[in-house]
């Protein structure tokens, strides 16, 4: 069984609590998950029926440390779960989840506004914005807010089922915009967002803290 939570742990799922993960599992393994996630469709949205509200879990939302080199599991442990990663494109699974994106935004975005409320800046919180959600996507970022001094805070989501190491999707145009607004740009990761919600942020410039893995290119005629 722990072997079973290893390779949901690579596939960006969360694991079976009460066991810890054994990291001595064969790719079959998560050959055999995935191919059972594509014959029960359903069972992932029933993950996203349990995801908490936003403005319920908000204020109680835990935003640690970011991963670093120093508190990263063994290198063979972390190896073979971005093998896992890489493989089954699970970054690109958590891209295209948008009920579980849009979730995520939800819960920044009462995050956000509880903040500032608590910090007794209300004039500040009615200002708050989700971007994304009224504008559409391409500002550069999802939620508009502001720190207690009213300066912006730009705040790009990016949420996952899976451990704080589980990869994600950047766009180009939101790595213009980190570069050409950092000092008001934030990357905030929310992961194991069924379980409970954990999160961490990270500030421009990203290369500080994650590799940059081009994974796409525009094709053109001109």
């Amino acid at each position: 069984m722990s072997n079973i939570s290893a390779a949901a742990k690579g596939l960006g799922l969360p694991i079976i609590k009460g066991y810890q993960p054994r990291f001595n599992f064969q790719m079959s393994l998560a050959e055999a998950i995935m191919r059972w996630l594509a014959q029960h469709p359903l069972w992932e949205v029933a993950l996203k029926d349990a995801q908490p509200p936003g403005l319920a879990e908000a204020s109680a939302l835990f935003v640690g440390v970011a991963p670093t080199l120093r508190n990263a599991p063994p290198p063979e442990e972390t190896e073979m779960l971005q093998a896992v990663a890489r493989r089954f494109d699970v970054a690109g699974r958590d891209e295209r989840n948008r009920a579980l994106g849009k979730a995520g935004e939800e819960l920044v975005f009462h995050r956000e506004r509880s903040q500032l409320q608590h910090q007794g800046r209300e004039d500040l919180a009615k200002r708050v914005r989700w971007v994304s959600q009224e504008d559409g996507d391409g500002a550069g970022y999802d939620i508009l807010s502001f720190t207690p001094a009213g300066r912006d805070r730009l705040i790009e989501v990016k949420t996952t089922n899976g451990w704080e190491r589980t990869p994600f999707h950047i766009s180009r145009n939101e790595l213009d915009v980190a570069e050409a607004r950092k000092e008001d740009w934030y990357l905030f990761r929310l992961y194991e967002f069924a379980r409970g919600p954990r999160a961490f942020e990270l500030r421009p410039p990203l290369e500080a803290h994650v590799a940059l893995t081009a994974t796409s290119f525009q094709a053109s005629f001109g």
